[in-house]
């Protein structure tokens, strides 16, 4: 029987990399998005938005489309999907390559405190107060509604639907982005805290770089675990030789 696409769950730069380079190869790649931005960016080839219905949802897309391969390049915070995609693959018998981009690293110049999540990184910031720079997505943003302590500057892609901490602006921008509109940006805002996510990457990195130059504290929010898959990469350009191979069944370390 006829393999079908290889599914590359998306919505990173990452995944459009891998897209890209699967297409220009010839194979057959069908991205999944999650439908959570309203305008995103949409990688080449075959594209579907929205979620499966669960493990599944997933498992029965999967066989239904006759899927060899499993590419998790979702964003390091999608634990839910990337925890769904493993159990999904598993139990259809179909291999997964995740491509996880490393977390940033603090530097002799960083002011990091590390949290576990989002609502310690709430908990930190009610307790010191100050002007915050708040980037970490507007699903989260509603863990700061009741700080009265602080006023933040939020920056998202679309507008928050969640309850909005009384003291606030909101800017609606998208990376990546420059490390002087980055630190002119802060000097306006006399911002003395930054709250993000440690996404990794260099799209969204010159805050940080930023904030180390102008002496301003980040409160880092840890990644959540990540489920055990077939295989893992640290950049998409390892995606297509290793799928290669699953292809041509020369790889034996995985299903």
């Amino acid at each position: 029987m006829t393999p079908g696409p290889v599914l590359v769950l998306g919505g990173t730069g990452e995944a459009r990399a891998v897209a890209a380079d699967l297409v220009d190869a010839g194979i057959d790649v069908v991205s999944s998005l999650a439908g959570r931005v309203s305008r995103p960016r949409l990688p080449v080839g075959a594209v579907r938005v929205g979620g499966f219905g669960g493990v599944e949802g997933l498992r029965t897309w999967i066989t239904d489309h006759r899927c060899p391969v499993v590419v998790d390049a979702t964003h390091p915070f999608a634990q839910q999907i990337s925890q769904n995609a493993a159990r999904a693959a598993e139990q259809a018998s179909v291999p997964v390559i995740a491509v996880r981009r490393p977390g940033w690293e603090p530097g002799p110049d960083d002011r990091w405190t590390m949290v576990d999540d989002i609502a310690a990184a709430a908990d930190t910031i009610a307790a010191r107060g100050g002007r915050v720079f708040l980037t970490t997505g507007r699903q989260d943003v509603g863990a700061f509604a009741g700080i009265e302590s602080a006023w933040f500057l939020i920056r998202v892609v679309d507008p928050p639907t969640a309850d909005l901490p009384p003291h606030h602006e909101i800017l609606a921008s998208r990376g990546p982005y420059d490390l002087d509109s980055e630190r002119d940006l802060m000097r306006q805002n006399a911002i003395d805290v930054v709250v993000t996510k440690n996404s990794g990457g260099e799209l969204t990195r010159a805050k940080l770089i930023a904030a180390a130059e102008l002496g301003i504290d980040v409160v880092m929010v840890r990644r959540p675990a990540v489920p055990h898959v077939d295989l893992a990469v640290a950049t998409a350009c390892e995606v297509r030789p290793l799928l290669q191979d699953l292809l041509a069944g020369r790889r034996t370390d995985a299903r």
